[in-house]
């Protein structure tokens, strides 16, 4: 278990960070195109913009954008979305020397407790080739459906019929 994980709010001067913890989660994804460096770069930055302006312009409200840090020290981002009935996982990254430490595990586990507390289910989209699934599926999150590209998930506290 880590200890010294916290989290504060994403500012204007996190872009540089945000934009790298992006870029490492579609690493995989672009190595199999055959984009040059120069081409991989500018996409990456695209799709990054055009993410971050999305998620401040139509999730902004009842959302919280954070970073994870462990120490004080920046390794991913955290972005959920607290509704009346459930707490989406709008988006979660760790920076790769971080991932496979058992971190996401504490980071969800807390999303779930509070989702406990709070009676309200946790959902969130997973892209349905992202092997991510089998981590969600083992701490007790049922796919629901097939939404394009990503697989929309959800997680009931025991009370509610979650396992």
């Amino acid at each position: 278990m880590h200890t010294g994980i916290t989290f504060r709010p994403i500012t204007d001067k996190d872009q540089g960070f945000l934009y790298k913890v992006f870029a490492s989660t579609r690493t995989e994804e672009l190595s199999l195109t055959n984009f040059s460096d120069r081409e991989k770069e500018d996409f990456l930055a695209m799709q990054h913009h055009a993410q971050h302006t999305y998620y401040m312009e139509n999730l902004k409200k009842n959302s919280e954008f954070l970073i994870i840090l462990i120490h004080k020290t920046p390794i991913g981002r955290l972005y959920l979305g607290r509704w009346d009935k459930e707490i989406r996982i709008i988006d979660i990254a760790l920076l790769p020397e971080h991932r496979n430490r058992g971190i996401g595990e504490q980071l969800l586990q807390r999303i779930m407790k509070d989702a406990g507390e709070t009676g309200k289910r946790v959902t969130g989209h997973i892209e349905y080739y992202n092997r991510a699934i089998n981590f969600y599926n083992r701490l007790g999150f049922k796919i629901i459906e097939l939404r394009g590209l990503y697989y929309f998930i959800e997680w009931f506290p025991k009370e509610k019929g979650g396992d």
